[in-house]
């Protein structure tokens, strides 16, 4: 895949997610964002390690949003399963965008500094164009926005390097099969 489609894919990922929370359809972004992994694993040499991935980010994401709910510092128009966590939508998102990492931001693996600098800056940036399209609401800016800067500022490096130590890593099932029943009773 492309680096330009994965980021266009995600940047849709990301809208539908954002506006359909924000227009009472919280269900269209997760929509979208399973077309959006479904494409992903086609294309990925790797899908079950991709797999992991996505599931690394969704948990993190499932925690860290969470939180800021739990805090009161964000609140959210549609799709909480319960008051206190973050809505399935943004966990969704959370995915989407854990299908950029091996692609169109995989330029940051081993540059620690830099994916540190640009999850303080772009993830309540992120935030902030939410809000603006009505996807969420900062009930406490200052704290929102600090807590967002902090979180991201660490949370970016360790998806990262989650992202480069799994692509070292091969599932057992992805080693060699034998191919004849000869080299299976080690007489190859």
């Amino acid at each position: 895949m492309s680096i330009f489609l994965n980021f266009a894919l995600f940047q849709l990922a990301w809208f539908a997610c954002v506006l359909g929370a924000a227009h009472g359809a919280p269900w269209l972004g997760p929509l979208v964002v399973a077309a959006l992994v479904a494409y992903h694993l086609r294309q990925v040499p790797e899908p079950r390690s991709e797999m992991v991935l996505l599931g690394i980010a969704a948990l993190t994401g499932l925690a860290f949003d969470s939180l800021l709910v739990a805090a009161g510092w964000l609140s959210y128009p549609a799709g909480q399963w319960h008051p206190m966590l973050a809505p399935y939508w943004i966990v969704a998102m959370w995915v989407g965008f854990a299908t950029t990492l091996n692609v169109s931001m995989a330029w940051l693996k081993g540059r620690s500094y830099i994916a540190f600098v640009l999850g303080a800056v772009g993830g309540p940036l992120a935030y902030l164009g939410g809000a603006k399209l009505g996807g969420v609401t900062f009930n406490d800016a200052t704290a929102g926005l600090t807590a967002l800067a902090m979180g991201w500022a660490i949370i970016m490096p360790l998806l990262m390097l989650a992202a480069q130590r799994l692509d070292e890593w091969k599932p057992a099932v992805a080693r060699r099969v034998p191919t004849t029943v000869r080299e299976s009773r080690g007489h190859a």
